[in-house]
């Protein structure tokens, strides 16, 4: 089972970390739980997922692509998936901050290896910060954050 705090957790670490980040875009994320944490602390949040049923927040019903207009400054996933490289190129092409807990990889790769993919991708686009986390939770609790030149 989920650990139930883990929107609240990531959130935390999300306004901690990237405090001057108002705007941001969570992908694939689900119902929305983390926009509507992250709405709670103040941030302007677009969440973009394929669901029918979600909770009533700002939501942008449809994949979230590279050719997805900029109105972010942060660009986050929790549990994305297929999506966790995207999150990362799309923040790079648009030189922002961004955020991910992955779960799984999206090429067979084990977790750890996978975590070491994802933060050399990260320093080859131009991150000058590629760091790690962790989130006090049970679960897939290990955050990738990069920081924009």
């Amino acid at each position: 089972m989920a650990d139930k705090r883990r929107f609240d957790l990531f959130a935390d670490l999300l306004v901690t970390r990237f405090p001057q980040a108002s705007r941001v875009y969570d992908i694939a994320g689900g119902m929305g739980k983390l926009n509507e944490s992250l709405t709670q602390r103040g941030r302007t949040v677009t969440t973009f997922d394929l669901r029918h049923k979600h909770l009533p927040v700002r939501y942008a019903q449809r994949l979230f692509t590279l050719e997805e207009p900029c109105e972010a400054e942060l660009v986050v996933g929790m549990h994305p998936d297929g999506a966790t490289r995207i999150i990362i190129e799309y923040a790079a092409r648009h030189g922002l901050g961004f955020a991910v807990v992955p779960c799984c990889s999206d090429n067979g790769m084990p977790y750890k290896p996978w975590m070491r993919h994802l933060a050399d991708v990260a320093r080859d686009a131009g991150f000058t910060t590629v760091e790690e986390a962790e989130l006090p939770m049970d679960g897939r609790a290990r955050v990738l954050l990069g920081v924009w030149r």
